[in-house]
């Protein structure tokens, strides 16, 4: 059993849905479980909501917890102003979420163990960012790059402000990537173990307790990491948004 088998982006279809310069684009894996997952987000948010009943349901308060959650996050990280990028922090938040979820489903695929995915959305924050920037503060949002500092230093503080700022859909995105993938091979690593010690027959089966129980405690750990890289994808898109409404001033 190879335990980056699960990672494997595989066509669906045998022919190209359509071609770029030449280059021909499948129907994947990877676009099959990104439709599941908005699908799935769309299907129980609207759901949970429909009935708006004054005593929540189960599924209702999970529903608004979410939406207090994120709002307070980007109050918290931006103020007033960072309010109206609600819907695309919310909308970020819930597919990274649920994509994370999704991942921890046997046999399905995890779209946010992909860098080409992870990437893509960072670079839209990023992008966010910069547009955001320069529609508040104009040429005004290259103050950005130049921090409060004696004259002599901004020689130094300036080249690394920039380049901070250009590795930042790197580093945004290798840090959920990294993380679903580092996860789910170590989750694979121990399944392996547990067919190879289960199949040897006699005080060996035995042995496969062990890997099973760590496998219970890795998953555990996952569902929390899960969350928390959702968390902290969030998090710094709102500490990136604050950045550009507000530059260098708290808000």
């Amino acid at each position: 059993m190879n335990p980056m088998e699960q990672f494997e982006v595989k066509p669906l279809l045998e022919h190209p849905l359509f071609s770029i310069a030449g280059h021909p684009i499948f129907f994947t894996n990877q676009a099959l479980f990104m439709i599941v997952v908005v699908l799935a987000a769309s299907a129980f948010l609207t759901l949970a909501m429909s009935k708006g009943a004054l005593v929540p349901s189960r599924a209702q308060s999970m529903a608004e917890m979410s939406y207090e959650f994120v709002a307070n996050m980007i109050n918290t990280a931006t103020g007033e102003d960072g309010l109206k990028f609600f819907p695309f922090v919310f909308t970020l938040f819930i597919f990274v979420l649920f994509s994370n979820f999704f991942g921890m489903i046997p046999f399905t695929f995890t779209v946010t163990s992909q860098i080409a995915v992870t990437l893509t959305l960072a670079s839209l924050v990023i992008l966010m960012v910069v547009v955001t920037g320069f529609a508040r503060h104009g040429l005004g949002f290259l103050k950005l790059f130049v921090p409060k500092a004696p004259f002599a230093l901004l020689l130094l503080l300036v080249p690394i402000e920039v380049i901070s700022f250009l590795t930042r859909p790197i580093s945004l995105s290798v840090r959920l990537f990294a993380n679903m993938l580092a996860g789910h091979t170590l989750l694979a690593v121990f399944a392996g173990f547990v067919i190879l010690l289960g199949g040897a027959g006699g005080a060996l089966s035995l042995l496969s307790i062990a890997p099973m129980a760590l496998i219970v405690a890795i998953m555990l750990l996952e569902l929390l990491v899960a969350f928390l890289q959702a968390y902290v994808f969030a998090i710094l898109t709102c500490i990136y948004l604050n950045e550009a409404l507000h530059l260098h001033d708290h808000h």
